[in-house]
């Protein structure tokens, strides 16, 4: 098991240094009170895409995410709900795709529907192996069940899938933590911005000298 680059770090103890205004904290604030209870999925999606973000961006090892998904550290099913609730978007979209609200509606029915025809259940209640061997044929363009209503479901696992929950992941302060991320540069700003530089008041790795030789042995063996 790999321990943590960044043990002792936490990116909320910046919450009331120069390197956050207000607004800035006003938006972690936001996004730390998100409801864990949807309001834009009904019963039958919130189930079926918390266990699609268990297995894209899976958390908590050792524990079977099926029956505990609402204590993940980032509560991913929570943010894209909070997200799509806003009746919005990216400010752009692939013309081959529907609104992203209605892309996700049709791509967890349809997976529902995939699944059900290979395993009489649907996606949230299949084992892991077959979730992700269906999430697998979804990435390849395998999928071609009437429920997708002619969307391409290699396009939603590409351009919604993947784009909304990783985006999720890495927008919460728990990742950024994670990363050794500190958050917006506003109004602070980065300096020293060179390669294996970096400022002050940025988290140190726990052990910088073996983290950058594992780097260089990679790059070795590529």
């Amino acid at each position: 098991m790999n321990l943590p680059r960044y043990p002792e770090y936490n990116v909320l103890d910046k919450r009331d240094t120069p390197s956050w205004d207000d607004v800035t904290r006003a938006v972690i604030d936001e996004r730390l009170a998100t409801p864990r209870e949807p309001r834009f999925f009904d019963a039958v999606q919130w189930n079926a895409v918390r266990a699609l973000c268990a297995c894209i961006v899976p958390q908590c090892k050792g524990r079977d995410p099926r029956n505990d998904f609402d204590r993940d550290p980032v509560p991913l099913a929570a943010l894209l709900d909070a997200k799509l609730g806003k009746g919005g978007g990216d400010g752009y979209r692939d013309a081959r795709l529907p609104p992203m609200c209605d892309a996700w509606r049709i791509g967890l029915a349809a997976l529902d529907a995939e699944s059900r025809a290979r395993h009489e259940l649907p996606f949230a209640r299949i084992d892991d192996d077959a979730r992700r061997t269906l999430l697998s044929d979804m990435q390849h363009g395998k999928l071609s069940h009437g429920a997708w209503q002619g969307m391409s479901g290699e396009l939603f696992f590409k351009e919604r899938v993947l784009h909304d929950i990783c985006g999720a992941y890495y927008s919460h302060p728990h990742a950024w933590s994670e990363i050794g991320f500190g958050g917006p540069a506003n109004p602070r700003g980065y300096v020293r911005m060179y390669f294996d530089r970096r400022d002050p008041w940025e988290a140190a790795e726990a052990e910088p000298g073996k983290e950058r030789e594992a780097r260089k042995e990679n790059r070795r063996v590529r």
